[in-house]
């Protein structure tokens, strides 16, 4: 339960608040960075850190239909206090994290008002209205302009030219190039990343999207200046033969139905001063709603044996591989054998052109298949389309979760205009009802959902391995590998689906379909485990490989998805490496991969207790950089005065458990 101290200030103004005529300014607790408001023609804020500007004027408003909130804005009533919160993360990256703010509520005469909390790791604002009536939202006015031409990290909607920008799968490499570079035919999904000269860092994301749009950024191509942008509220659908699923034929003029009384989504500019505060982030937790599902020992995380991306390519049986009682088998056999408590029935267990889970598939029978997972201590997890699941949600929850399923991998939502954001809800409450968890592909980036229903257990919305089978060498995974953790990762966990044991150094990487291959090497993969928040996560290799590197095979299964006590970034820099380390009760996982460059890494074990540990090291091995499925393992007993020395290979990694002796 989270712990509470509030300290109202309303005599301190001097220490965080001041206000200057129309203008109202907040710092956060450490006093670095600042914030003000300021009310007039238009609301607009500046933001500073240690004097630095880095947001000159963000200009911020509700179009209504009959008027503009934050137009000649008159403030009517203010106030302030400092929080300081003990927030419980169940399957996150720490078991619970402490977090301090000053807070500013100004409410402005017309029915609306702003919130701003100022942290030590970024500021957040968000509108809130106090209307009797519903009301429609026209469009919201988030601007960003910046004092200078900043260098920026975004990942582009894939939506095709001349298409709905806002429908796509949220998944897409970074660019990396000045403000004024920026594509004006195309918008950005969040999260967005300024690089500042200096070396600090602005993410600007969002949390507690509910009922509401998520947003996007554009910039215009000439100017230090990102805009936000909104999907427009849907006034038809309509329906893909293939998978039965929904898409949006036409939209409204407006991007929001919502109830007069309300809040509206945070809006958050995270400021870290190093690279390696970005992925320790916590802002998008912080500021979601609290569990609304109450007791969540139910939900468990841990490995998933998968069959989608090995296209069920076991062998060497004396079967017909495929979607069928044996292929199923033989993977919950494999599962069981080594402890991995979870397998995906991926699409095909119900025959995705009627657009019917109910009905399974001639080839599968569930109740056996389920029961004798069970016997093995394997547990099942079906995969569906997000509007099918929909359609059928209490009878498809109450009829599976009877026979035993622990939950859904809900995929294709491919949007997060306010109806999409509504079905997500909707899913999770009914799933938690059942106590069955979620895991969202095709979906948003994340926004704190799964503080709010912990049942949410993973989000794709990252460039994962499910590329690999389609995409050219061109398309730069290892670059992607080291810029994701450290801004992606701010919104949330992810499913990248890791795994593979075929590795392809960046000359022999081919996109094979039916039998792909990593880019980078082994240990690239392994270390993907370590360095990726991802409370459930695929083995998304087949069994038969799995069993033919099986060495490879326990150290994957031994690390673990959740329970982590502790997170850290021991060293890294945005686009070129990352370390991470990750604590579960005493023992500490280590691990690190590099872009395409081959790099020498010291990794510093001060951190730890004095107690002696046993070592297990994968690294590349010396002819990694032309057989990227080439390591070496090493064991050894570590202290906390070692400073292991590791060579990466081009598109290289390592990992490394230390597991404290008694």
């Amino acid at each position: 339960m989270n712990k509470y101290t509030l300290v109202f200030l309303f005599f301190m103004a001097c220490l965080s608040l001041h206000a200057a005529g129309n203008a109202y300014s907040l710092t956060s607790p450490n006093g670095k960075l600042e914030i003000t408001l300021t009310a007039g023609e238009q609301l607009s804020y500046t933001l500073t850190h240690d004097g630095q500007v880095l947001v000159k004027e963000g200009t911020i408003g509700l179009l209504l239909e009959d008027r503009t909130l934050g137009k000649d804005a008159r403030v009517s009533k203010r106030k302030t206090r400092l929080v300081n919160e003990e927030i419980t993360s169940p399957n996150y990256r720490v078991s619970s994290f402490a977090v301090s703010y000053n807070e500013m509520d100004i409410t402005f005469r017309g029915n609306y008002g702003v919130r701003i909390r100022a942290y030590d790791e970024g500021i957040a604002y968000r509108f809130y209205t106090t209307f009797k009536q519903p009301i429609i939202v026209k469009d919201e006015i988030a601007e960003f302009h910046f004092a200078e031409d900043h260098l920026s990290y975004r990942a582009y909607s894939t939506a095709a030219q001349g298409k709905d920008p806002y429908a796509m799968a949220f998944q897409n490499l970074y660019t990396k190039a000045k403000l004024t570079e920026a594509n004006p035919d195309r918008v950005a999904f969040l999260p967005v990343t300024i690089d500042y000269a200096n070396g600090i860092k602005l993410t600007i994301t969002e949390s507690d999207l509910e009922a509401y749009p998520g947003m996007f950024i554009r910039g215009d191509g000439k100017n230090a200046l990102l805009k936000g942008e909104f999907a427009a509220y849907p006034s038809r659908m309509d329906r893909y033969p293939w998978r039965h699923m929904t898409y949006v034929a036409e939209r409204t003029d407006y991007i929001a139905n919502v109830e007069g009384t309300r809040s509206f989504p945070w809006r958050i500019l995270a400021v870290s001063e190093k690279d390696t505060d970005m992925p320790l982030n916590n802002l998008v937790y912080a500021l979601a709603s609290p569990n609304r599902i109450g007791d969540y020992s139910w939900v468990k995380g841990g490995k998933v044996a998968w069959d989608w991306w090995n296209n069920w390519g076991i062998y060497g049986v004396d079967f017909k591989a495929g979607i069928n009682m044996q292929t199923y088998k033989y993977y919950i056999d494999f599962a069981s054998e080594n402890h991995i408590p979870y397998v995906i029935l991926d699409e095909g267990w119900y025959d995705p052109k009627g657009g019917d889970m109910l009905t399974v598939i001639p080839d599968l029978n569930l109740p056996e298949l389920i029961t004798y997972a069970n016997n093995k201590n394997v547990d099942i997890i079906l995969w569906t389309v997000f509007n099918v699941l929909d359609e059928q949600l209490e009878e498809a929850c109450r009829k599976y979760a009877a026979l035993g399923v622990k939950g859904f991998k809900v995929d294709f939502l491919d949007r997060d205009d306010q109806t999409a954001v509504e079905m997500a809800y909707r899913l999770a409450e009914a799933a938690a009802k059942h106590k069955l968890t979620l895991n969202f592909h095709g979906f948003y980036k994340p926004t704190g959902l799964n503080r709010t229903y912990p049942n949410i257990i993973n989000f794709e919305s990252v460039f994962g391995m499910e590329e690999v089978k389609w995409s050219t060498v061109a398309q730069d995974m290892m670059q992607y590998d080291v810029i994701m953790p450290y801004i992606r990762m701010m919104a949330g966990p992810l499913d990248y689906t890791p795994g593979a044991m075929r590795n392809a150094t960046k000359a022999d990487f081919k996109d094979i379909y039916n039998n792909p291959m990593s880019q980078g090497t082994r240990c690239h993969q392994l270390a993907t485990y370590i360095v990726h928040d991802s409370p459930i996560t695929m083995l998304a290799d087949n069994p038969t490989i799995y069993r033919e590197e099986q060495e490879c095979t326990d150290f994957i299964t031994s690390i673990p998805n959740t329970g982590i006590d502790e997170t850290r970034i021991l060293s890294g820099t945005l686009g070129e490496y990352i370390i991470t380390a990750r604590r579960v009760g005493d023992d500490w996982y280590i691990g690190g991969m590099t872009n395409w460059d081959k790099r020498e890494l010291e990794v510093d074990l001060s951190f730890l207790s004095g107690s002696n540990y046993e070592a297990t090291l994968f690294k590349d091995g010396v002819n990694a950089d032309r057989q990227a499925s080439d390591y070496k393992k090493e064991m050894f007993t570590a202290t906390r005065n070692d400073k292991l020395k590791v060579s990466l290979a081009p598109g290289g990694g390592f990992a490394l458990a230390l597991r404290k002796k008694n």
